[in-house]
C-alpha cells in the first residue's frame, strides 16, 4: 500500500472517529467481539443496543433529505396561512400560481433553469466552507468582485476569439473570487478572526471597489450599468434557447446550468473522494484532533474560502455572461445572490448534491414569485414563504440534534447484559 493511500486510510479512520454514533449501534462493536458473540452467545448482548432505545435510534437514521422535505411542506403550508391573511380573496388562485408558474410552459421553465445557475453557485459556496465548519457570509463580496472581472475582460478583450473569450472571462471571475475569499480565510488561519466580521466587511469592500472600477473602466452612462459584453463573451446556449421558449419568446436559459451542475459534482468529488477533502473536513468536525492527526488546519481554512470564493466569482460570471442583457447596476446595494446563496446551503444541509435540487427549488417559487403579482401579491411574498421554509428547517436541524444527545445519553447508561424486555 502506498503512502498516499495510508494517509487517506488514516484520515477516514480520523473522520469516522469524530462523526456522531453509527446509525446502526449492532455493527459498533469490533470484529472479535462479533466472533464471540458468534461462538459463546455472550458479547451479543453486551454491545447490542437496548430494545427501549430502538424506535430512538430508528428516528436518528432519518434521512436529511426527508427533513428538508417536511420543512418545505410546513414552510409552504404557513405561507399559504400568510397569504389567506393578507387577501383572503385571491390567497388560493395566488398559492397555486406559485406552485405551477414554473412549468406552466417550457420559457418558464427555462427561466427557473436561469434563476437557479447563481444561487446554486453561491449556496455551493456558502455549503462548502460550511463543510470546513466557517460561515461564508461573504459570497455577495466575492459574488460582485467576480462579475466584475468577468466583465471587465469580456469587454476590454473583445479582439479574442469567441473559443478564447468566455473562458478567458470565467477563468478571471474564479480568481478573483477566489482572492477575495481567501483574504478572511487568512485573518481567520493566522490572526483567529471571526470570519463572519471579516466576510461582512469584505462584502462592503468589494461592493463600493466594484462601483469605483466600474466608472473607471466599463461604465454605461445611459443606464448606469456596465457595459454589455459581445456576445461571443456569453456562455453558450447549447441549444436551450430553442427548446425552453413559447413561440419567438425563448427564455434566458444558457449553458451555465449544466456548469453549475458539473461545479456541484466535482466538489461533491472533492469533499467525498479525496484526501484533500477528509482534511477540511476533518478541520471542521474537530480542528484539534486535525491538527494532533499531522493536518495543517491553516491551510485548509484558506483553501476552503479560497474555493468558497472561487464558486462565487464563477456565480457572478455565469449570471451577467448569461446573454439575457444583465448588467451590474452602480448602486450602494449588495449583491442579492450571494446572501440568496445562504438559504439554498442551509435547505441541502450543506450537501453539494442537495444544492443542485434547492437552488432549483428557491428559482422555481421565484419565478412564481413574479407571476404572483397579477394577484395584488407582492414578489417579497416569496422572500417570507422562503424564509419560513428556512425556519423550519432549522427546527428539523435542532430535532435532530437533540435527538442524537438523547442517543448518545442512552447508549452511555444502558446495561451491560442482557435485553431489556
Amino acid at each position: 500500500m502506498s503512502g498516499s493511500e495510508n494517509k487517506k486510510g488514516n484520515l477516514k479512520n480520523l473522520l469516522l472517529s469524530l462523526r456522531p454514533p453509527s446509525r446502526n449501534p449492532q455493527r459498533c462493536y469490533s470484529r472479535e467481539v462479533a466472533g464471540q458473540a458468534r461462538n459463546d452467545g455472550s458479547a451479543g448482548a453486551q454491545y447490542a443496543p437496548a430494545g427501549k432505545s430502538t424506535f430512538l435510534f430508528g428516528l436518528l437514521d432519518m434521512s436529511s433529505a426527508l427533513s428538508s422535505f417536511a420543512a418545505i411542506a410546513v414552510g409552504l403550508a404557513v405561507g399559504f396561512l400568510v397569504l389567506l391573511i393578507s387577501n383572503p380573496h385571491d390567497a388560493a388562485m395566488g398559492f397555486i400560481t406559485l406552485l405551477t408558474s414554473g412549468v406552466s410552459d417550457l420559457k418558464n421553465a427555462g427561466q427557473v433553469l436561469y434563476f437557479a445557475t447563481p444561487i446554486i453557485m453561491t449556496g455551493l459556496a456558502v455549503a462548502f466552507a460550511g463543510k470546513t465548519g466557517l460561515f461564508n457570509i461573504g459570497a455577495s463580496g466575492q459574488f460582485i468582485v467576480g462579475a466584475y472581472c468577468a466583465i471587465l475582460v469580456g469587454v476590454r478583450c473583445a479582439f479574442l476569439p469567441g473559443i478564447l473569450l468566455c473562458p478567458a472571462a470565467i477563468v478571471a471571475a474564479i480568481i478573483a473570487g477566489a482572492l477575495w475569499g481567501a483574504l478572511p480565510g487568512l485573518l481567520k488561519a493566522w490572526r483567529n478572526v471571526n470570519e463572519v466580521i471579516s466576510c461582512i466587511m469584505m462584502n462592503y469592500i468589494g461592493m463600493y471597489l466594484v462601483n469605483y472600477l466600474i466608472i473607471l473602466t466599463v461604465y454605461d452612462q445611459r443606464r448606469n450599468i456596465t457595459m454589455a459584453a459581445p456576445a461571443h463573451a456569453n456562455v453558450p446556449t447549447w441549444g436551450l434557447e430553442n427548446i425552453f421558449r413559447v413561440g419567438n419568446s425563448p427564455s434566458s436559459a444558457n449553458g451555465g446550468i449544466f456548469i453549475a451542475i458539473a461545479a456541484a459534482l466535482i466538489i461533491y468529488m472533492i469533499l467525498e473522494k479525496t484526501v484533500f477533502g477528509y482534511e477540511i473536513k476533518a478541520c471542521g468536525f474537530n480542528k484539534n484532533a486535525a491538527e494532533y492527526a499531522g493536518i495543517n488546519s491553516r491551510r485548509g481554512i484558506i483553501m476552503a474560502m479560497a474555493i468558497s470564493g472561487a464558486l462565487a466569482g464563477l456565480g457572478g460570471a455565469l449570471l451577467y455572461l448569461s446573454g439575457a442583457g444583465k448588467g451590474i447596476d452602480v448602486v450602494d446595494t449588495l449583491a442579492q445572490e450571494g446572501f440568496n446563496g445562504i438559504p439554498v446551503a442551509l435547505l441541502a444541509l450543506n450537501n453539494p448534491i442537495g444544492v443542485i435540487f434547492s437552488g432549483l427549488f428557491i428559482a422555481y417559487l421565484t419565478v412564481g414569485g413574479f407571476r404572483m403579482q397579477l394577484y395584488n401579491y407582492a414578489p417579497q411574498a416569496v422572500d417570507m414563504i422562503i424564509s419560513i421554509i428556512i425556519y423550519f428547517s432549522a427546527a428539523a436541524l435542532l430535532i435532530k440534534g437533540f435527538l442524537q444527545k438523547i442517543g448518545k445519553r442512552e447508549k452511555k447508561t444502558r446495561p451491560k447484559g442482557g435485553d431489556d424486555k
